[in-house]
């Protein structure tokens, strides 16, 4: 069997495992996982541009996903009443003073020599600064904060057709990318010249810090109140029930309204993902095969080589970040748009890069389709294991007593069944696949 025909089987036997799981459970949940599946493939393809394509180790990858996330918001939502003017002037306005503060103190920096006096007029011009920094900052903060906090509390977006506007949504996603981006361009700048190891840490460092700030800051997407209602780019169920040609459709098929609606509305979300997903792996491959694409490989195996032959390492490796980060925004734009609402706590940086380096690795790092084949196999894996794992342990304690200590133990040890199934395969890969199920060629 040729590696062509290898790979289709693989693709294959993930469509017949979720079709066993709409079989056996049922398409309402096999739809979900394949919805979730294509967003975790955009995230893995994202991560093997960094790492497959030029090595680099990003552990920060929730930081861009919840930067998407914020983007919805901020395009989708309608402004909240008020909020802009009682202090978004003071907000921005403080922001302005202290990215001021910080160029007056580089600049301060760079013009002076070394010596006490460039210390003391810089300690002066930084003190000085987020004192008055946040004497402006804060007042707008309080202002924006004290309107309606039970259901609003924050600037809002600037969405003014509500959920008529769910095309607001989509155009979320690219600019979910584009802030993603801006993001990775301010650390690479930053942290692209550190060793692997130091990276990881940067990156993971300050993926921690934008979370931080989009839990703290509730005059920017809510905090840990989080935002929900996010306008959709599809039907709403309420509104297809009350459709009488969808309902007629929906008859014809032998579906009861509620079914039948919400597979429409996760149908549409598919077709919608695959689209982007499908986008994404075009550009993608078309970069693996381009000379830019061998440049970067040949910067990824050997640094040292291609900096002798005059390639601009630093520069390539700050353009695949930012490309992998954009990705990574597209996809948590998707995720906040399906979702339906913004929940800055589900973002935990160390648990779920975890999961999408496992997705990289299982499928294939170096692999565009091993990395769209690992994301929809081990989220598949990720959302089945509980219930699985509950069954399995029903069927081994059968022959014992409901009440028996053993079976009582195994059942209450259910919950941690994803993590050990994630350890068993990355094992199992590492083992006997080393390269993933579908190699680099």
């Amino acid at each position: 069997m040729t590696s062509s025909m290898k790979n289709v089987s693989l693709f294959l036997g993930m469509a017949v495992l979720i079709a066993i799981t709409g079989h056996l459970n049922s398409w309402n949940y096999a739809l979900t996982i394949v919805n979730f599946g294509l967003i975790s493939a955009i995230m893995a393809l994202g991560v093997n541009l960094q790492w497959g394509f030029a090595g680099l180790f990003n552990i920060g990858v929730m930081g861009f996903v919840a930067l998407g996330g914020l983007a919805t918001v901020i395009l989708s939502m309608p402004p909240t009443e008020g909020a802009f003017a009682a202090g978004g002037l003071r907000v921005f306005g403080g922001l302005a003073l202290g990215a001021a503060t910080i160029i007056a103190a580089i600049k301060v920096r760079r013009s002076m020599a070394p010596g006490r006096r460039r210390t003391i007029i810089l300690l002066a011009v930084l003190i000085g600064g987020f004192f008055i920094f946040r004497w402006v900052f804060d007042a707008g903060v309080d202002a924006i904060e004290s309107i309606n906090p039970a259901s609003t509390g924050y600037l809002g977006g600037i969405n003014t057709g509500g959920k008529d506007r769910g095309w607001m949504t989509l155009l979320a996603w690219p600019i979910g990318g584009l802030l993603a981006a801006g993001a990775a361009w301010v650390i690479g700048k930053t942290a692209l010249g550190l060793r692997s190891d130091y990276l990881a840490i940067a990156t993971l460092g300050i993926s921690e810090i934008i979370i931080a700030v989009m839990k703290n800051e509730d005059w920017l997407a809510r905090g840990v109140k989080n935002v929900s209602g996010i306008p959709r780019p599809v039907a709403y169920e309420v509104e297809l029930q009350q459709d009488q040609d969808f309902l007629q459709r929906a008859g014809d098929i032998g579906l009861d309204p509620v079914m039948a609606s919400t597979l429409y509305v996760k149908l549409s979300y598919s077709f919608l993902f695959l689209i982007v997903l499908i986008t994404l792996l075009i550009l993608a491959e078309l970069a693996l095969k381009s000379p830019w694409g061998r440049m970067m490989r040949a910067i990824r195996d050997n640094e040292d080589a291609a900096e002798a032959m005059g390639k601009d390492v630093k520069g390539r490796h700050l353009q695949i970040f930012i490309l992998g980060s954009a990705i990574c925004g597209i996809a948590g734009a998707m995720l906040t748009t399906v979702e339906g609402q913004l929940t800055p706590t589900s973002y935990q940086p160390l648990r779920f890069t975890f999961l999408i380096w496992v997705m990289v690795i299982v499928g294939g790092s170096g692999n565009n389709f091993g990395s769209i084949l690992g994301g929809m196999f081990i989220m598949w894996l990720w959302l089945i294991a509980p219930e699985a794992g509950t069954w399995i342990v029903q069927t081994i304690t059968s022959p014992l007593a409901e009440d028996h200590w053993l079976r009582l133990h195994l059942l209450g040890s259910v919950a941690h069944m994803r993590l050990m199934t994630m350890g068993a395969i990355m094992l199992l890969v590492l083992r006997f696949r080393p390269n993933g199920l579908i190699p680099e060629r």
